[in-house]
């Protein structure tokens, strides 16, 4: 079995528990393994944006596939980051304009390319890379370390609404979060309104996401976004310290400390999320010792909406 298809079997039982199927389990493990964002939150994310199903497509919006990426979103990220993981030729064919805005000029290969969001393998990479810039932009605005529901928010909103949101949170979570985020509020009357049609605060906004995530990424911690499990970036091994035979999903952070770093195997230290990640011979190393872990071993070891970006609606 190579490393980068090797995925723990307590994550595939967890997975498959809240009602993944192997093959998306599989991807989604996968993924985390290569670009080092935690498992946890990215099967709590397909979850919530698609039940799971990689082919589903949003009946009022261009949002396709596991993780109901938008069309303009999707070529965006594969224009990014496609290349890192195989998929160079295709983010060769997506131009971006003056104003931020993909296109693809063969109309053939633009729907090749968007087509790609109903494969599991790649919608779980791109759906991780993304998280991944969002987190880095989210905590450079926010000043502290993002977590998942930060993150979904990010999905949700698109990043500088998040960041606008998540401000408010921190300033003035009573306030109504319509008020906040109207054209957002309209297009999703059940997240900002309750049943009887009274607005929700940010406050009690923000919460129902948490809840949505907790089982999965563990209470109060909400699921650290670089799992202490997962391959370094390049340049440096960087797997956290943790008893032997332990499994840890969505570990608390110390204060203070970055989801986007993780203590260098044997320090102290952090290795800040570098922009490449080929993690090959790294990911060998963890792979064992997630076997050696397991045997007692290797003690160190779719409801979104709104994106502020463009203006567009992610669902409708």
């Amino acid at each position: 079995m190579s490393a980068l298809s090797f995925v723990p079997t307590v994550d595939l039982m967890r997975a498959e528990a809240a009602g993944a199927s192997r093959d998306v389990a599989t991807a989604i493990g996968q993924a985390s393994r290569r670009t080092g964002v935690d498992f946890a939150y990215l099967l709590a994310q397909a979850r919530q944006e698609s039940s799971f199903q990689p082919a589903v497509k949003a009946a009022t919006s261009s949002a396709t596939g596991l993780y109901q990426f938008i069309d303009q979103t999707w070529l965006g990220t594969v224009k990014a980051h496609g290349d890192k993981h195989g998929l160079g030729p295709y983010a060769d064919l997506i131009q971006t304009d003056a104003r931020g805005r993909h296109s693809v000029a063969d109309t053939a290969d633009r729907q090749a390319i968007l087509d790609m969001r109903k494969d599991p393998q790649i919608a779980s990479l791109m759906a991780a890379e993304h998280a991944r810039e969002n987190g880095l932009a989210l905590e450079a605005a926010l000043g502290r370390p993002a977590t998942a529901t930060d993150l979904y928010m990010a999905h949700f909103l698109g990043v500088e609404g998040a960041k606008d949101f998540l401000s408010a949170r921190e300033g003035n979570p009573g306030q109504s979060a319509a008020d906040l985020m109207p054209r957002a509020a309209r297009a999703n009357r059940g997240v900002f309104y309750d049943a009887a049609g009274n607005p929700r605060s940010v406050g009690e906004v923000y919460d129902r996401f948490a809840a949505k995530f907790e089982d999965l990424t563990g209470p109060g911690a909400e699921g650290a976004l670089m799992a202490d499990r997962h391959p370094a970036p390049a340049g440096g091994l960087a797997m956290g310290n943790r008893p032997a035979g332990s499994y840890a999903m969505g570990a608390p952070l110390a204060d203070g400390q970055s989801i986007l770093t993780r203590p260098r195997l044997g320090t102290g230290a952090t290795a800040a999320l570098g922009p490449t990640i080929r993690p090959e011979s790294f990911l060998a190393i963890a792979a064992l010792q997630e076997v050696a872990a397991g045997l007692g071993g290797a003690p160190d070891r779719a409801g979104a909406a709104f994106d502020r970006r463009d203006g567009q609606s992610l669902r409708g």
